[in-house]
């Protein structure tokens, strides 16, 4: 089964062009003035020009109104919008459903209850991102959840692990999980916000192995 590797936060062409160089299926741009990893809609538009058909850009908006997001999907043209809010599934579902793109629905894990919470979204997002809980941002913080709490879980569609991943060990969070996706934005850092060509390289090369 292929393995895909999301780096997200992405806000250079230099660390876009270390991505892909390195192996990544998705590029993570992040649409949220709070997060220092933010790109306004006309940079995104600016980096999502001239990619290869390697890699999907994926385009992160937390709780967006419904003209931003229609306007962010017109300028920015992703493969993938990621909403890591708290929306409900009807608006993923809408959005599927009016633009044809691909919809994943991140969500906070800190106990088996909210792992239920993902068969809400059966039928409106193509898949969810299993994060770390919100901190002061909703997601980004470096923060791992209990990996444990995925032994014998029935995914009820498509999902992806995210939270504190680094080239450390997201080998052992494949191994442990199962997942086919993994996602790293604060793992790949210098400091908040600034990617590392390196560290993209070894956690690129470590997922994928």
């Amino acid at each position: 089964m292929r393995r895909f590797v999301k780096i997200c936060g992405l806000s250079t062409p230099e660390t876009i062009s270390a991505a892909i160089e390195a192996g990544a299926s998705h590029i993570g741009l992040v649409h949220f003035p709070k997060s220092p990893r933010h790109v306004s809609l006309a940079k995104a538009a600016m980096l999502r020009r001239d990619l290869p058909d390697t890699a999907k850009v994926v385009l992160l908006m937390v709780d967006p109104e419904p003209q931003m997001l229609a306007e962010a999907i017109r300028m920015v043209a992703p493969q993938v919008v990621q909403f890591h809010g708290a929306e409900a599934p009807d608006v993923l579902a809408r959005t599927r459903a009016e633009t044809g793109v691909e919809v994943w629905k991140a969500l906070g894990v800190k106990d088996a209850a909210a792992l239920d919470a993902a068969a809400r979204y059966k039928g409106a997002a193509d898949r969810v991102l299993l994060d770390a809980p919100a901190e002061a941002l909703p997601g980004g913080n470096g923060a791992a959840f209990d990996w444990k709490l995925l032994a014998g879980w029935q995914a009820p569609l498509p999902w992806g692990l995210a939270g504190g991943l680094t080239p450390a060990n997201v080998a052992d969070a494949i191994r442990l999980t199962g997942t086919t996706l993994v996602d790293t934005s604060s793992g790949v850092e210098r400091s908040p916000g600034v990617k590392d060509v390196d560290k993209i390289a070894a956690f690129c090369k470590a997922a994928l192995l």
